[in-house]
């Protein structure tokens, strides 16, 4: 297994699972209600699950993974940019930002070879 399937596969993992969370845990329930972005938090857990899945699909097909990759990294800005608005502890965002990288290291290891 190359590095790019696995960091993907752990990324997909994380964000499925987390996506599903934010439909059902009462914890996620809170802190979006806490964000005051109650209404985002469906959207947000399709958008998780979405992204997931394209970095599966994009083991097998290359645009999907850099699209997808890319989508959750920009998706992780926007939720690291959240938990600094309210000042959460470094623990709190520390996951968001690890995400970032994680996205981003995946969308460079994606990118298309020159000849």
């Amino acid at each position: 297994m190359t590095l790019l399937a696995l960091l993907s596969l752990v990324s997909s993992l994380v964000f499925i699972v987390y996506g599903v969370f934010c439909a059902f845990t009462p914890s996620m329930v809170a802190d979006f209600h806490r964000f005051g972005l109650d209404n985002l938090r469906i959207l947000t857990g399709v958008l998780e699950i979405l992204g997931g899945t394209g970095l599966l699909v994009g083991l097998k097909w290359r645009p999907a993974l850099r699209l997808s990759s890319a989508g959750l990294a920009l998706l992780m800005l926007c939720a690291f940019g959240v938990r600094l608005k309210m000042r959460d502890s470094v623990a709190l965002s520390t996951p968001s930002f690890l995400l970032i990288l994680l996205n981003v290291y995946i969308l460079i290891l994606a990118r298309p070879q020159q000849p």
